[in-house]
């Protein structure tokens, strides 16, 4: 049986060297013209923002604070697109559906993640002033190793930089190890999450602390995505039609894993958002081929 004190070291692992590695290969490999194409960078952005917001604002209670709303939050905006997105999507539409899948990678991991971390400090907001709380979340958004490997990425696409073959080796294998191990330490932490409720003798985490998010994950984002980008091509602004399609099925998956990772960093309660991500994976398996169908078969 895996020891409980086991978990911090592969969080430490994800998050520091197999994480970063994957993402770093991400960056280095997409041209700097599709990470700059605006009207899909913020067609995205804003949807991801809105999602962030709306999340928050219905989770917040007595037991959920600033913390484990944050994260809560970031798993109902942030889809499973490095682990599952890419393959599966170039897979049902062609390379040409990278470019798009990569674009929501930078945005989720680069804004959407460094904000919900921010948000995820305020809880000392009241009690040790918003100065504080304020100097938390920036510590904690530069603390966060994802986004600097993604930007480290682009920069040596843009300078052309190839890395020696060793480590250029060795990136690869701890990026492809960053799947497996997290989902793993998802694993791990549902089955601390319920062992520890057994030795507390207390009660385990109710279905409305989780579902609705899972909900809204799987159908709120997608929609949202759609009548957006759809009310921005209406509008005559140049994002087109297939990538639109991509973003929307990028919505479509379930949450990402790796933000249990962030969530068991940062103290928040890891037991609720492994749920979250074992209930929209398990449902995504009907609702996202139900969005392929709607999408692509009809489209």
């Amino acid at each position: 049986m895996l020891p409980l004190e086991a978990i911090p070291g592969m969080n430490t692992f994800v998050l520091f060297f197999a994480l970063p590695c994957m993402l770093f290969r991400f960056g280095a490999s997409t041209p700097l013209a599709q990470l700059l194409d605006g009207t899909l960078f913020f067609t995205y952005l804003f949807c991801a923002l809105v999602m962030v917001g709306f999340v928050v604002a219905v989770s917040m209670n007595r037991r959920i604070r600033w913390n484990d709303a944050a994260f809560g939050a970031l798993v109902a905006a942030f889809p499973n697109t490095g682990f599952m997105g890419v393959p599966l999507l170039v897979a049902l539409l062609g390379a040409a559906a990278a470019g798009p899948a990569i674009v929501t990678i930078v945005i989720d991991m680069v804004i959407t993640t460094s904000l919900c971390v921010a948000l995820s400090r305020l809880d000392g907001a009241d009690k040790h002033g918003v100065a504080h709380a304020a100097g938390n979340a920036l510590r904690g958004m530069l603390g966060n190793p994802m986004p600097w490997a993604i930007l480290l990425g682009a920069l040596a696409s843009a300078v052309q930089l190839e890395l020696p073959a060793p480590v250029a080796q060795t990136v690869r294998l701890l990026a492809d190890a960053a799947s497996p191990v997290a989902l793993f330490t998802i694993g791990a932490v549902l089955a601390r999450s319920q062992m520890l409720v057994l030795a507390a003798g207390a009660r385990p985490i109710p279905l409305r602390d989780y579902v609705p998010v899972a909900v809204i994950k799987l159908l709120v984002h997608p929609l949202l995505v759609l009548l957006v980008g759809t009310a921005v091509i209406q509008a005559g602004l140049p994002l087109d039609r297939f990538a639109l399609i991509v973003i929307v099925l990028v919505a479509a998956l379930p949450s990402a894993s790796n933000v249990a990772m962030l969530a068991e960093k940062f103290g928040a309660d890891n037991g609720r958002i492994a749920r979250i991500i074992l209930v929209s994976t398990a449902a995504a398996f009907l609702t996202f081929s139900a969005a392929v169908s709607l999408l692509v078969q009809r489209g």
